[in-house]
């Protein structure tokens, strides 16, 4: 298993960002500020990259970016409505084009039945220019193999995977 983030994938999210004139902020969970370190190891990324949060206790993902009790209490973090509520958080308190958030179980414990080690989801939202009703977020569920490292890394990976792919498809 590798548990090295491609470091071909900041690069890529850089240009496109850079190209289209857009900004990224990343609310992170079960990767505790991987995504932030992985975009910001590229020279300049302070031309896109406005923020990260990592929000890993119900508390901060409540206070910092205004995810739901209600979300939090009948869906659990590790969840697809509350990687929604995360990403469109992230946008939305930062002010940029695009939010990006993670939550999982990265291991070796606290899997479920229901969610067991490697599940992540990973959301990504779009605030589309006002009255333009093109804003949108999406959720991604995953379930990765190996150890804690490489759940993360391959979380990483897929996060950075998933905002190119929403940036593409608009």
């Amino acid at each position: 298993m590798n548990d090295d983030i491609d470091r071909e994938l900041p690069m890529a999210v850089a240009d496109t960002l850079r190209d289209r004139d857009e900004t990224l902020a990343v609310a992170e969970s079960c990767t505790g500020g991987l995504i932030g370190a992985a975009i910001t190891a590229v020279p300049g990324a302070s031309d896109y990259f406005d923020s990260g949060l990592t929000t890993y206790a119900y508390g901060a993902k409540r206070r910092q970016l205004g995810v739901s009790r209600e979300a939090l209490d009948e869906h659990g973090a590790v969840s697809e409505p509350v990687a929604r509520e995360m990403a469109r958080g992230v946008r939305d308190v930062s002010d940029v084009t695009w939010g990006v958030a993670t939550t999982g179980v990265a291991g070796p414990t606290g899997g479920t039945e229901a969610n067991p080690v490697g599940t992540v989801y990973i959301g990504v939202a779009y605030a589309g220019p006002w009255g333009s009703k093109s804003s949108f977020s999406s959720v991604s569920r995953y379930v990765f193999d190996g150890d804690r490292a490489a759940v993360r890394a391959q979380t990483v990976d897929q996060a950075l995977e998933d905002l190119l792919e929403a940036i593409d498809g608009r």
